[in-house]
């Protein structure tokens, strides 16, 4: 046989055994993507542990960030805003940072308190949530009604009255 036959055939295999894991995970769940579930850090106003995304029958906040990312910084103080006024609202963000050398889970915790995080902090090193979303950038936020159905969905900092709106929406 020759090498390109091999590869071929090796090739064939893959994406056979892709496709059948592929179509083991979507029969898994009937509902689509979510819920996922994230570890959390302890950091301010964060425990650690795993946090289910969206958070069961709860109108949820979702904020997809990164330490690097400025937009995500400018868009923090509207984070804090919804988190203080709304008790029944979860609001909940999450990094896809790998953590190791360069970035530690220490370098996280003092950059979500030194720009006023005080609520629920995640991690998804392996973007499952970017990929749910279709998110294609950051800052990227979702707004989630309490069945777990996504009501709205943008990339970018968005202004406090849309995710008011947004919020409006996922309780009624």
């Amino acid at each position: 046989m020759s090498r390109r036959g091999l590869l071929t055939g090796l090739a064939g295999i893959s994406l056979t055994g892709v496709s059948a894991w592929v179509a083991l995970d979507q029969s898994s769940s009937s509902d689509g993507p979510f819920p996922v579930s994230v570890e959390t850090f302890r950091a301010q106003g964060s425990e650690a542990g795993t946090i289910e995304l969206p958070v069961p029958n709860t109108v949820t906040v979702l904020d997809l960030f990164a330490t690097w990312c400025s937009p995500c910084i400018k868009q923090l103080p509207t984070l804090q805003s919804l988190d203080a006024a709304y008790e029944d609202v979860a609001v909940v963000s999450v990094t896809n940072e790998r953590t190791g050398e360069t970035l530690t889970v220490d370098d996280i915790r003092a950059w979500w308190a030194d720009h006023g995080g005080n609520w629920t902090v995640g991690h998804d090193p392996d973007s499952t949530l970017m990929a749910a979303l279709n998110a294609g950038g950051l800052p990227y936020l979702a707004v989630f009604d309490a069945s777990g159905t996504p009501v709205f969905q943008d990339s970018g900092v968005v202004s406090e009255a849309r995710l008011r709106s947004a919020i409006s929406e996922a309780k009624s």
